[in-house]
C-alpha cells in the first residue's frame, strides 16, 4: 500500500508541476512579447509607455501600459507570481518525493562519489541554497553594471557548478541539480527581486512620489535572465528520461551548449517581438549546438575509458544485475511496479529488449542507476557485444 501511495503522490505532484510550469513560462512569453511590442502613439495620454493591438477567441484587445500610475487603479490589480511559486514548490515537493527519497537510485553513483544517503541529500539542498546566492551577489556586484558581463560571467558560473556536480552526483542526479538549482535562481528573481521591487515602485507612484530608478532597472535584469534561461532548465528537466544525456562522459559540457542553444533562439524570438530584423544566424548557432550535444553523447560514457576487453553470458548478467527491479514484482524499496513496465527476468523478455539494454546500460550508464548492482565494465563489454547482434 506503501509503495502505491507514493505512485499516486509522484503522479499528482509532477502533473501539478506541469501545469503550473506551462502557466508561468506561458505568462512569460506573453509579457515578454506584450512588451517588445508596444508602440507610441500620438493619442496615448502622457503616462502611457505604449500600446499593442492584439485579436484573439473572437475579439479584438487594446493593451496599453503605463510607466506611471494612471489617475486611477481598479480595486482588483493582478499579480503574475503565483504560477512562479506554485511551479517551485511542486518541483521541490518532487525532488523529495523521488530524489531525496532514494537518493542511492537517482543520487548517487559509487563510481564518481561514495556518499552516503544523507550526505547526498544535504549536498543537494546546500548547492541549490549556495548557488543562488552566488547568482544574486554577483547581479549585486559591479558585474551587475552591464548586463553582457553579468550574461558571461553567469554562463561560466553554471558551467563551473555543472562541472562540480558531475563530480559529486550520479549523471541523472548532476544535471537535474543543475536544472533545479537554475530553476531556484528564477523563482527566487521573482519572489526576492522583481515582487518586492515592483510592490514598491507601485506603492511610491500611487503616494505621487518618483519611485527609485534602481528598482525598475534590477527587477528588468532578473526578468531578462527567467526569460533566456527557459528554454535550457526545460532540457535539464527532461534530460533525466534520455540516457545518451545523463549518461554521457561531457554531460556538464552539455550545459553549456543548452545555455547558448536557448540564449540564441530566445534572442531570435525577441528580436521579432521587437520588429527588428530577423537574426537568422541564431538558428545557425541553434543546429551547431545541436550538432555539439550530438558529437558529445557519441564520446561515450563517463568511464568507457575503463572497460576491459571480457565476454560471458549477457542473460546472466541482466537476470543478477536488473531483474530485482525490472520484474513483476520488484525487491527494490520504492518500487511498486517494473520501471517502465520493462521486465527482465526471464530470457524472452531479455531478447526482446535488447535495444533498451544498449541504450540505457551500454550506449549510457544509466542503468543501474547510480550502478547500484555494481555492474563491471566486463559486464558491460558483454552486454555490449551480445547486443551489437541482438539489437534490431
Amino acid at each position: 500500500m506503501d509503495l502505491v501511495l507514493w505512485e499516486w503522490v509522484n503522479l499528482c505532484v509532477r502533473w501539478l508541476h506541469v501545469i503550473t510550469a506551462i502557466a508561468w513560462i506561458g505568462s512569460s512569453f506573453y509579457f515578454v512579447h506584450l512588451d517588445l511590442s508596444l508602440r507610441h502613439r500620438p493619442h496615448l495620454p502622457p503616462e502611457a509607455g505604449g500600446e499593442a493591438w492584439q485579436i484573439h477567441g473572437g475579439g479584438f484587445y487594446n493593451m496599453v501600459k503605463y510607466l506611471t500610475a494612471p489617475a486611477t487603479l481598479p480595486e482588483e490589480l493582478t499579480w503574475f507570481k503565483w504560477e512562479a511559486y506554485t511551479t517551485w514548490i511542486s518541483g521541490f515537493l518532487l525532488l523529495c518525493a523521488l530524489y531525496y527519497r532514494s537518493p542511492d537510485l537517482y543520487l548517487i553513483d559509487p563510481g564518481i562519489l561514495a556518499l552516503t544517503p544523507w550526505q547526498a541529500v544535504l549536498a543537494s539542498l546546500l548547492t541549490l541554497s549556495m548557488g543562488w546566492i552566488g547568482y544574486d551577489l554577483m547581479c549585486r556586484s559591479a558585474l551587475g553594471r552591464s548586463d553582457l558581463r553579468l550574461a558571461l560571467a553567469g554562463f561560466v558560473y553554471l558551467l563551473v557548478l555543472a562541472f562540480l556536480f558531475a563530480h559529486v552526483f550520479s549523471g541523472r542526479g548532476a544535471l537535474l541539480q543543475t536544472g533545479a538549482l537554475i530553476g531556484t535562481m528564477m523563482v527566487a528573481n521573482v519572489f526576492i527581486v522583481i515582487i518586492p521591487n515592483q510592490t514598491k515602485v507601485v506603492k511610491a507612484l500611487l503616494k505621487g512620489e518618483k519611485p527609485d530608478p534602481a528598482l525598475g532597472k534590477a527587477a528588468k535584469q532578473r526578468s531578462l535572465h527567467n526569460n533566456y534561461l527557459t528554454l535550457p532548465v526545460l532540457f535539464l528537466m527532461l534530460s533525466n528520461h534520455y540516457p545518451l544525456v545523463i549518461g554521457a562522459r561531457y554531460a556538464w559540457a552539455m550545459v553549456g551548449v543548452v545555455l547558448i542553444m536557448g540564449a540564441a533562439i530566445r534572442h531570435f524570438f525577441n528580436s521579432r517581438h521587437a520588429h527588428k530584423p530577423s537574426p537568422w544566424w541564431t538558428w545557425i548557432v541553434a543546429a551547431l549546438g545541436l550538432l555539439a550535444l550530438v558529437l558529445l553523447g557519441l564520446a561515450g560514457p563517463a568511464d568507457a575509458e575503463d572497460a576491459a576487453a571480457l565476454r560471458g553470458a549477457a542473460g546472466d548478467i541482466v537476470i543478477s544485475r536488473c531483474s530485482m527491479c525490472h520484474t513483476a514484482e520488484p525487491g527494490w524499496p520504492g518500487l511498486a511496479a517494473a520501471p517502465r513496465g520493462i521486465r527482465l527476468d526471464d530470457e524472452a523478455m531479455i531478447d526482446r529488449n535488447a535495444e533498451l539494454i544498449r541504450l540505457w546500460a551500454v550506449q549510457s550508464h544509466v542503468m543501474p542507476p547510480g550502478n547500484v548492482t555494481e555492474m563491471t565494465p566486463e559486464e558491460r563489454l558483454v552486454l555490449d557485444h551480445w547486443t551489437a547482434m541482438a539489437a534490431p
